[in-house]
């Protein structure tokens, strides 16, 4: 399984060496880390990856890999309890689920509240307790379609909040474009100025210039001319948009090769009030929201790319952000900065025929006033045309 996965990482471009495997392999042997997958993962990428620019791709590849595995199997001799818990989920029929009870954000809170206090102990594969499986709507890996995610990752994503610590990887600034059309899409939006350090040959001007100085050469430079247009860029990433990292990311790296006046950030789900330019610091070098709107001019065109999948609370409700407690709801936040940026456009990377079957998506929408495209070539297109009229 080892030397299959090896051959994995290869493939995906990982730059991993033999040498560096069979490091691993000695590692394994000495008992260095448990058997848990997690364990596992994290001596694999101390091993296998030097270069930190390969973390998010070794991850990527990880994760293809060994998806619902909770532990290596055959270096135990037993069954991990919580993988037969898992493999035992209860399955639900359509009319099952379809009768399954949305409870509603407060009675879901006041719910969870009660039940914290009267749960003595563990439970699994339930329809009321905390737990893991079942249909309660609280806990982790269980079928409810609108509850609280206590934990882990689920196949269900209609969670109304998410309670677990997750590390987002950084976008890959430097991908090579398989195709030019995302960068042709783009340069709809240019408005051309000259300006800086740079500059090249005015050939007509040194013509006149040298006839007008009796045959003496007299050359005449003029600045390089640059794509003045400014892009404020806010990229959502984690969760559903796991899904997408490939599109985005060559929608990043073509950004960054055809705008010179560039500003980015990351946000999850909905923006609130902070947002930040490193996933690995997301937790301690955040920017306030606020600072985004009084930094910029109202020249910037604002650029959100995500899918807008969320749980409706998410962007209408004061504390139904799946990370924390906000305050203000989503909504509040983008209808500031749509009114600091009249020039804004969201490009979702979901099929636009998926679109009416999302209720979030049909908020964010609204609060958009429509201008939402897909992110495909003829969405770019579209964007880029709506965010260069005057």
């Amino acid at each position: 399984m080892l030397v299959d996965f090896f051959l994995h990482l290869r493939a995906r471009g990982v730059k991993t060496s033999l040498q560096e495997f069979l490091v691993l392999l000695e590692a394994l042997r000495l008992n260095v880390a448990g058997y848990s997958i997690d364990d596992f993962y994290l001596l694999a990428r101390t091993t296998l990856i030097k270069d930190e620019t390969q973390f998010d791709r070794f991850d990527l590849a990880f994760g293809e890999y060994f998806k619902g595995i909770e532990a290596l199997p055959g270096m135990e001799t037993g069954i991990p309890e919580e993988w037969l818990r898992q493999a035992a989920k209860r399955l639900l029929s359509d009319e099952e689920r379809a009768a399954l009870e949305k409870l509603g954000w407060d009675k879901l809170m006041e719910t969870l509240q009660q039940r914290l206090a009267e749960q003595k102990e563990r439970h699994a594969g339930g329809n009321k307790w905390i737990g893991t499986g079942g249909s309660s709507p609280f806990g982790h890996g269980g079928t409810h379609p609108e509850g609280v995610r206590i934990g882990g990752r689920s196949e269900n994503r209609s969670a109304v909040k998410v309670w677990e610590k997750r590390e987002f990887k950084n976008l890959d600034d430097s991908v090579e474009l398989g195709t030019r059309n995302i960068q042709v899409a783009l340069r709809r939006l240019r408005r051309f100025a000259r300006e800086g350090a740079a500059e090249e040959l005015d050939l007509d001007g040194t013509i006149d210039g040298t006839a007008r100085n009796a045959g003496w050469l007299d050359l005449k430079l003029r600045p390089e001319r640059h794509n003045a247009v400014k892009v404020l860029l806010f990229l959502d990433v984690g969760g559903s948009m796991d899904d997408h990292i490939a599109t985005c990311a060559t929608l990043f790296s073509a950004c960054r090769n055809e705008f010179k006046h560039l500003e980015y950030y990351y946000f999850h789900n909905c923006v609130y009030e902070h947002v930040w330019r490193d996933n690995v610091r997301r937790r301690t070098e955040r920017t306030p929201t606020v600072d985004v709107l009084h930094r910029y001019g109202r020249d910037y065109k604002l650029i959100f790319v995500g899918d807008a999948t969320m749980s409706p609370y998410e962007i209408v409700h004061p504390g139904g952000s799946v990370e924390h407690d906000n305050a203000e709801p989503g909504a509040v936040w983008l209808s500031r900065l749509s009114d600091a940026f009249p020039h804004a456009v969201w490009l979702n990377p979901e099929p636009e025929a998926h679109w009416p079957y999302r209720e979030s998506i049909s908020l964010i929408r609204q609060l958009l006033g429509g201008r939402m495209f897909p992110l495909s070539v003829d969405g770019l297109t579209r964007g880029m045309r709506e965010l260069s009229k005057a």
